[in-house]
């Protein structure tokens, strides 16, 4: 059997890598035997050499993500299995490493090497050396605890102050130190030394400049020591390389999550991966999730399901049964922990599961980009790596007590933060089906839109909205006018600076619930002008009109001001052009751009002299924050 690690090597040796970049992450998503993934750092080792310029120049919709690294021991030994992780992701990475033990000067210093870089991943590995090398040579748990404290105020100033998203992690307590301490109250009293540092360290993402921290406790409970003692004492290299893989791990799926390219639906086969046993041969009374030995594994992985669901993941099934059998089990099997209102969509039939996953994707109004698939048969997963090699697959096995941590491994559904648009997403789309009904029964579109009661709310973004409009700007892709996204710091920042950036969300509702912020606009205010840099609505909403209603509102604020003219700008993305039209419907005007080559084909500058106002749908209630009507 040929596997990935073959078939990169093979890449190389005929100096293909560059030229077949975009390859990298299917073959990195190809299983090896036994069900596992290929080693991180063996891939990067593979990928160490490569040329981005060249690679680049092939593919220059690959996704550059500058990672600058520093702390307080060695830290290069992490670049290997990070470059790897990122590329079984689609991206590349450019890495800048600071010195050895100067990591507070690496992350303040405003002329150094590191925020010259503008990386978008800032990683300062922490480590016992960390703390121990603020304490005297015959220490006591005082001491640390005096360490500790210093130490957090450092991470407190780095946060302020370092380039990009910083990334700190919790320290594992190595029983080198914790043992050199003879007596047991010592011992006992160190470890709550540490762990409380650790757990401020965590809450610093409490911060309004909030790093993201890594705890580094799950991952040393499930791999291997915490370091190498040559390693160790020879190259102060503090944290071992089974560590180091789980973290970069870690560090990919945050890449991926400041990308916006968390997954949104997690699409499960059922026999022999929600229950034991196989339907249509056995019948509902040979199936279990519970009651029995194996029945319990696979009781333990519907409660993990549930978990994820109630987070906002859309769960969704795909399994060769039959369509009725399926829905009577999910309706009334008593060992099941999910029941069919926990599923968006339920696709029990004989046909191939790409075509059944395309289709789901079709009811959701999602890209297969964004579906997750768990199955535990070989054949069926490599079928849809075939057929939808864009769908993320997740190999369970045939040892039902693995399936959670197998389901857990990529973290797929990993976000920045949760809001409650989030945990409301399940119930959003049952409304969804609810207004599909209503429209199926409408005599028009027209009035199927003034039977929907639609209300939409303007106003400036309030601070607990934020996280949402941040998700808004990331993942929004069918309706983000300019490509690009934002982080929630680069919001508040925004928004904290009145007189020349302005920042709205609306707020959507109708008959069947609140949809919650479903837009957003950021506007450059400079003299007597608006800018509209960018506009998101997300998909959930399109085709009923709250764009355009947005937009006119925007546009009434604007005259109603004093501003005398306001510009816009298109930037053709491969998944926007329903966006394109938005602008001249609403009377704007093309302009021509000042100059056209630094601009990509299909950019296109706009501008509206707000002497005639687009008229507010008639079948929208539009109100401005405060309750005043627009």
């Amino acid at each position: 059997m040929t596997t990935a690690m073959d078939r990169l090597r093979e890449m190389r040796g005929r100096g293909l890598l560059e030229k077949t970049y975009d390859r990298v992450a299917a073959v990195l998503a190809q299983e090896e035997p036994g069900g596992g993934l290929p080693d991180a750092a063996a891939a990067g080792r593979l990928l160490g050499g490569i040329d981005d310029d060249a690679v680049l120049a092939h593919h220059p919709a690959v996704p550059v993500v500058t990672v600058a690294v520093t702390g307080q021991s060695t830290v290069g030994h992490v670049l290997d299995p990070l470059r790897g992780e990122l590329a079984r992701h689609g991206m590349l990475l450019r890495p800048v490493v600071g010195e050895h033990g100067t990591y507070l000067r690496d992350l303040t210093d405003p002329a150094g090497e590191l925020r010259a870089a503008g990386p978008d991943l800032t990683l300062c590995l922490l480590d016992a050396e960390t703390l121990f090398s603020q304490v005297p040579a015959v220490w006591r748990p005082a001491d640390v605890a005096a360490a500790a404290e210093e130490v957090l105020a450092r991470c407190v100033a780095m946060a302020g102050a370092a380039p990009g998203t910083l990334v700190l992690n919790t320290l594992p307590l190595p029983r080198s130190y914790s043992h050199q301490l003879v007596d047991h109250r010592s011992r006992a009293l160190l470890g709550a030394v540490w762990r409380e540092f650790n757990a401020r360290l965590l809450r610093l993402t409490e911060l309004p400049s909030a790093p993201v921290v890594i705890d580094l406790d799950p991952l040393v409970a499930e791999g291997g020591p915490v370091t190498d003692p040559r390693l160790a004492r020879y190259a102060k290299v503090q944290l071992g390389a089974e560590l180091l893989a789980a973290y970069a791990r870690e560090v990919g799926h945050l890449a991926r999550a400041l990308r916006g390219a968390t997954r949104k639906c997690l699409v499960l086969d059922l026999d022999n991966t929600l229950w034991d046993g196989v339907l249509g041969e056995e019948g509902p009374d040979g199936i279990a999730a519970a009651g029995t030995l194996r029945g319990e594994a696979f009781g333990a992985f519907q409660r993990c399901v549930r978990q994820l669901g109630s987070q906002g993941v859309l769960l969704a099934v795909s399994s060769k049964n039959d369509q009725e059998q399926v829905e009577r089990v999910l309706a009334g099997h008593p060992d099941l922990v999910l029941r069919a209102p926990d599923f968006v969509a339920v696709n029990a039939n004989w046909e191939p599961k790409d075509a059944n996953l395309a289709d789901i994707a079709r009811q959701l109004d999602l890209g297969t980009d964004a579906l997750v698939f768990a199955d535990d048969s070989a054949a069926e997963r490599a079928q849809v790596l075939h057929g939808l090699p864009e769908v993320a697959v997740v190999p369970l096995g045939e040892e039902p007590a693995s399936h959670v941590a197998r389901l857990l491994a990529d973290g797929w559904f990993d976000t920045m933060s949760l809001t409650e648009e989030d945990r409301a997403r399940t119930g959003e789309y049952r409304a969804r089906r609810q207004r599909r009904d209503l429209h199926a029964g409408s005599g028009s579109h027209q009035e199927f839109l003034e039977a929907l009661d639609i209300r939409l709310d303007v106003g400036p973004a309030r601070p607990h909205e934020f996280a949402r409009i941040s998700q808004l700007t990331l993942r929004t892709n069918q309706f983000n006018l300019t490509g690009g996204g934002y982080a929630e710091s680069a919001l508040a920042a925004l928004a904290a600076d009145p007189g020349r950036h302005l920042l709205l969300a609306a707020r959507s509702a109708d008959r069947f619930g609140d949809n919650g912020l479903t837009g957003a606009v950021l506007v450059t205010v400079a003299g007597g002008t608006w800018h509209l840099d960018n506009l998101w609505l997300s998909c959930r909403v399109l085709g009923r009109g709250i764009e355009r209603a947005f937009l006119a509102i925007l546009l009434s604020r604007a005259r109603r001001l004093g501003v005398n003219a306001v510009g816009a700008r298109y930037v053709p993305t491969v998944r926007n052009h329903r966006a394109r039209d938005l602008y001249p419907s609403c009377g704007f005007v093309a302009r021509d751009l000042p100059d056209r080559e630094a601009y990509g084909d299909g950019t296109a500058e706009f501008h509206h002299d707000l002497a005639v106002l687009p008229d507010l749908p008639g079948h929208v209630c539009v109100t401005e924050s405060g309750g005043q009507p627009a």
